[in-house]
Formats: structure tokens, sequence, C-alpha cells
């Protein structure tokens, strides 16, 4: 039968490699055509993988986590006898032997304490064994018996005089007892008179343990767990390292009076038909897209490479989005001519797909300002990591109700406070926070949102 090499087409304009974070069939597996094989993330996206023949997967090109340049081969197919494909066939991948584990015939001595350990642990599965155990290989299961270890080391007989020793400690049944519920070999205690007590376990507790003589209960902390850095998680390990190792940031924070704000959209809430329902987003978009037209030196990029920083005159507002596989931002596209409603659409559809792992790559790329909220979760105050190569990201905080003095009166008062990070290599502090305040107009006389 013929071997079809399945290699890595073209999958995004100036991609010249992809990553893979997902296999979806193993060595030895058949495969149909046009079945998943593997996702593929670039910079801009994560692209399914499906085969083009039918067959039996022979070889595949990494592991997850491993980069595939574009035309390199992916997968290597066995295909059906009767299958018929033109497409010339590739040299095949090269793929490492199996490497079995030589394994030395068990000494006497092993044998023999397997055996103790075996008759004092009933139940607990060969610790020593004559076969060899394959490191890497086909037909290797999970849960392969060839690959198990044993579950602690197997400890050593007691030589007569030991036992007879252990047999001979005289202690209460209730030392005993206690003992037995700490793992202390009595034995290992000496006893300031005739028998062992529980001052003479209470000193031991407290001094005899730090010598290794006392075996405590198994722990209830988990077991340590290695997560290899790939995909989603990756990328935002990189992007956040480059952003703030490149950019010079700045956070600026201030407190808004929201209360009128948060009044009328429970207004516009209660009116809204089939319309979705705002968030406080939307209506800070629309304050955001308001102001920025007279500080834009904040709607921009910089490209520190070139020294040059473009100052765009549409606002493609980013959207931090948590998803399963990490923080995402899709981007909304021309915020600026986008009404209260039809932005609340645009960040649930945006939502949605980034949530499902559907945003196009012309919906991940060319933000020129981010937002960022962790909505009921945003706590005092945030210093959020700007979105490189933008230069400013804005940060809503948590709206929580407190008095404020209004003349000599005290009232109820909603506040929130705003924050805003930006790159002091374009921005100056004072910019920022003087487009806070003129933010702030918007916020907390919320009728000028809908004034022209």
């Amino acid at each position: 039968m013929a071997r079809f090499t399945f290699k890595l087409p073209d999958i995004g304009e100036g991609i010249s490699e992809a990553e893979i974070v997902a296999w979806h069939v193993k060595v030895g597996e058949r495969v149909e055509e046009d079945q998943q094989v593997a996702d593929m993330m670039t910079d801009k996206a994560t692209v399914e993988m499906e085969s083009p023949v039918s067959g039996v997967v022979v070889e595949l090109a990494g592991e997850v986590g491993d980069q595939v340049s574009i035309g390199a081969a992916l997968v290597v197919i066995e295909m059906d006898a009767d299958a018929d494909v033109s497409a010339e066939e590739a040299p095949a991948l090269r793929v490492d032997e199996p490497t079995e584990l030589k394994a030395a015939p068990p000494s006497a001595e092993q044998v023999e304490v397997a055996q103790q350990y075996e008759a004092e642990n009933p139940g607990v599965e060969e610790v020593v064994s004559s076969s060899p155990s394959p490191l890497r290989g086909e037909g290797r299961g999970e849960g392969d018996a060839s690959t198990n270890v044993p579950l602690a080391n197997p400890v050593k007989p007691l030589s007569p005089e030991g036992e007879r020793e252990k047999t001979n400690v005289l202690a209460s049944p209730a030392v005993r007892a206690r003992a037995a519920d700490l793992g202390v070999d009595l034995s290992q205690i000496k006893a300031e008179g005739d028998r062992i007590r529980h001052s003479d376990l209470d000193a031991f507790l407290r001094y005899g343990s730090s010598q290794g003589y006392h075996a405590p209960h198994a722990s209830n902390a988990r077991p340590d767990e290695a997560i290899k850095v790939i995909g989603m998680r990756r990328r935002i390990a990189e992007n956040m390292a480059a952003s703030k190792r490149a950019i010079p940031h700045f956070t600026y924070v201030d407190e808004i009076d929201v209360t009128a704000l948060e009044a009328m959209r429970a207004d516009l809430n209660a009116n809204r038909g089939g319309r979705p329902k705002l968030t406080l987003l939307p209506l800070l978009i629309v304050a955001i897209c308001k102001t920025i037209p007279a500080f834009p030196m904040l709607n921009a990029r910089y490209d520190d490479e070139a020294g040059v920083v473009t100052r765009h005159g549409s606002v493609h507002l980013g959207m931090a989005t948590q998803t399963n596989a990490g923080l995402t931002v899709p981007v909304i596209r021309d915020a600026q001519d986008r009404n209260v409603w039809q932005l609340a659409t645009e960040i649930v559809r945006l939502a949605e797909a980034a949530r499902a792992n559907k945003l196009a790559p012309s919906e991940m790329g060319g933000g020129t300002l981010t937002v960022t909220s962790l909505g009921p979760l945003g706590g005092i105050a945030t210093t959020p990591v700007i979105n490189r190569p933008e230069v400013a990201i804005i940060g809503p905080n948590k709206i929580v109700e407190r008095p404020i003095f209004v003349g000599d009166e005290i009232v109820r008062a909603k506040l929130m406070n705003l924050s805003i990070s930006c790159d002091h290599r374009v921005v100056d502090g004072w910019d920022a926070a003087s487009f806070v305040q003129a933010l702030r107009k918007y916020l907390e006389t919320p009728v000028l949102l809908f004034a022209n």
C-alpha cells in the first residue's frame, strides 16, 4: 500500500509556521477522508486540519507545542489499497524507533524484599518485574501495566533481633493505638521507665521525628502538576512579556460617580424590547469614542522599530475576553459609528465567538485601543498591561455604593474607579489624566452620550 504525506498547507497570509495545539489521531489509528487530525495555531487564529485521504496513521510530525513549517510533513498516512491519489508521494517523515528499556533480571535480594513487601501490603501491584518497559511506541496505553512504578520503595525486612525488639516493647493498648494511628514504630522510642507512656510518645514526636524516625500520615496536599505552556497560553505569555519588556507603563486611576449612569442603564433595559440587555461596557465605549477626538495620542499604535506613531481616526476597540483557552482580544471595528444597542449586540457576538474559538482572523487584530474589565470582580483598582503595539488600555473597576457629601448632605452614591495604563514614550501623564477627566463628564452626565 502507498503512503501519503499530508503537508501543512499555507493557512494564512505571511504565516511561515504554526504550532500544534492538539492531535485528534494517534499512530496506528484509522483516519477517514475529511476527518479532523490536528489543530494548528498561528499568530492570528486556530485552524482545524482535515485529512485529504483515508487510511492508517503511521507517523506524526511532533508533539503538542511543537512548531511545524508551512509545507513540511504533518501526517503520514498509509492509504487503502484501492485509494487513487494523484499527489506525488513525499519522503517519509523521520520518526525515531521506540526505545526499549533494557532491564536487568532482579537479584535474589530484590525478589526477597519484594515478596516481603507484598506479604505486608496485600493487594499492592507487583513492584519488581523482569519485563522490559517501552519508553515510546505503538500500543502503549495510559494504563499499560508495563509502565507501572511502585507506590513506595519497599522497606527491608527487620532482622530477627529487630522483630524481637518490636514484639517486646511494653506499652498500654491506648499508647499502641495512638502510635499506630500516627504511624510511629514503638521500637524506635526510648522509654523513661519500664514501659512507653504517652509522655515518651510526645517527646518522640517533638524531637525524634526530626531524626527521620517518625513516618507521618499521607499529606492532604495535591500532587505537583507540570503543565506545558502551549497554544493560546504561550501566545499570551509571549505578548505580555514583550509588552512589559518594551513599554514603560504608567497607570492613572480616578473615581467616577456612576449613579446617574446606572439609573439610565436600568431605564434603558426596562424598555429594550428584543434588544440585548445593556451592561456598563457599551455605554463606556460610547463615552470613549466621544472623548477620543480631543486626545488622538491615545488612539494610536507605536511601531518602535520604525520609530513611527500612527494616530488613527477610527476607533477599532479591543475587548479583552476571558475564555477557557486564556485571554483573547476580539476587536470591535469602527466603534465610533455604532450606537449603544449596536455595540451591545457586537459585544455579545464577539464574546461568544471568542469562547467558541470561532473568531475570524480579521476580528483578532488591528486594534487601536483596548478596554479590559473584570466585571463584578473588578476590585478597587487595576493596572492593566497594554496590548502592544497599542499605547493605552482602559480598565473599569467594580461599582460600589458608598456615602458621599453633596453640599452639606450625605447621600448614597454608586462609585467606580477607572484605570488607564499608557505608554510613557507616547503619552504624558497630563494627557492621561485630562482624558479621564473629560471621560468623567460623559459618565457622570450620561444624557450627553446621546447628544450630537
